[in-house]
């Protein structure tokens, strides 16, 4: 259940501190957790690795499995009493600090070890649970659920603009960081030991970028070639940008568009780190920017919002900020997407329409509902990739515009 590895005999009260800091910006302000640790690190430089790992470790596997700590705690809230049933459930020494004397130890224990529902045994709210379950069926969503609490690997991609696998394999190797080829894409690597590498030279310089193997393979499947003229329409920071430019070999055009300004100006600097030359951004601010682009596409990436439940390995506070509206209203968003941008395709181009999410009615019935009323356009191929296979929960779904 409980995945801490890092063990401090007795942690400073500051480190405590943080960590009841970090929750409550968690689950009181509903900031995400990457960010609110983020915060705990500024308001702390002095802090060493083994203080910011201890303190974000524990962080995340509380969040991960905040319906059974609070369960156990008897309190959504109380998060020293939280932090004391952590410290309780993974077996570990309660530190002598005053705030955990006056928690009773026994009471917390007993209450974990009572039978309780799956939901509560793996942290997740019952409204999600039943749309889960009713979506994929009690024993695969069971088995995606254990995996999704489980701690997502740091897979880097390999930008192939600057540098290959085996080069960078070995400037890897020749600082002590053993990653290890993976063959579920083209250009992975997977890093044997989780390590925080934004300040490292070989990042600084372009030759990779931190990116799921399953989110590689979206890029891939939609098959570029140099020359052509693809569009990513909802690239956001462009992560698949990138891998896009890569696989196009700089050569072609690639038009990165999204509804917000800030994340198309990150994509700017990120692309100049990696050397991509190739492309150009687009916000799109009215329906005049996808008419204007209407039939010029050889490609044309769809990589809509969704609910993010396949990334729960990465953003495990979505479970608690997410709702059930929240995943109707963006199901009516992908919809309009796929039926509006579509139109920038050529007859006999191909199309991505993907999720991070691993619900079949953001997925394939998303598609099918596209296609009914749509006969230009031709079903090819699909892939779902779930979280008990390794990578992050993805569907890709591959369209031939053919009128």
């Amino acid at each position: 259940m409980l995945h801490q590895s890092t063990k401090i005999q007795k942690p400073h009260q500051i480190l405590l501190l943080s960590v009841i800091e970090a929750l409550s910006l968690i689950f009181i302000d509903k900031k995400k957790t990457e960010k609110s640790i983020e915060t705990i690190f500024k308001k702390n430089p002095k802090f060493g690795s083994k203080d910011r790992k201890f303190v974000a470790e524990i962080t995340y596997d509380i969040v991960r499995n905040y319906r059974l700590l609070s369960h156990a705690a008897n309190s959504e809230v109380d998060f020293w009493k939280i932090l004391a049933a952590y410290f309780v459930i993974s077996n570990q020494a309660i530190p002598k600090e005053s705030e955990f004397n006056k928690i009773n130890l026994e009471t917390i224990l007993t209450s974990y070890k009572n039978n309780h529902s799956f939901a509560i045994k793996h942290s997740y709210p019952d409204w999600l649970y039943q749309i889960a379950e009713t979506e994929l069926g009690t024993t695969q969503w069971e088995t995606e659920a254990q995996a999704l609490n489980k701690i997502a690997p740091a897979t880097l991609r390999v930008n192939t603009l600057k540098t290959t696998k085996q080069i960078l394999t070995k400037f890897l190797s020749d600082q002590n960081i053993n990653a290890l080829d993976t063959a579920k894409t083209a250009n992975a690597l997977m890093l044997n030991e989780r390590q925080n590498l934004f300040q490292n030279e070989l990042f600084k310089l372009g030759l990779f970028e931190f990116q799921d193997a399953g989110s590689q393979m979206i890029s891939e499947f939609l098959d570029v070639k140099p020359g052509m003229r693809v569009i990513d329409a909802c690239a956001g920071a462009g992560g698949k940008t990138l891998h896009l430019a890569a696989l196009m070999h700089n050569k072609g055009r690639l038009i990165s568009m999204d509804i917000h300004q800030w994340k198309l100006n990150e994509l700017k600097k990120r692309a100049k780190r990696a050397g991509v030359s190739n492309f150009e951004t687009k916000l799109i601010d009215s329906n005049k920017i996808i008419k204007k682009a209407a039939q010029t596409a050889d490609r044309l990436l769809l990589d809509v919002p969704c609910s993010g439940l396949g990334v729960l390995k990465r953003k495990p506070d979505a479970k608690w900020h997410l709702s059930e509206l929240f995943i109707n209203e963006v199901k009516i968003i992908q919809q309009k997407i796929i039926t509006d941008y579509s139109s920038m395709l050529k007859v006999g181009g191909y199309m991505v329409y993907a999720t991070c999410s691993i619900l079949p009615s953001e997925n394939k019935k998303q598609v099918e509902t596209f296609l009914a009323s749509n006969n230009k356009y031709e079903f090819i191929k699909d892939q779902t990739l779930l979280p008990s296979s390794g990578t992050d929960g993805f569907y890709m779904a591959l369209i031939k515009r053919i009128g």
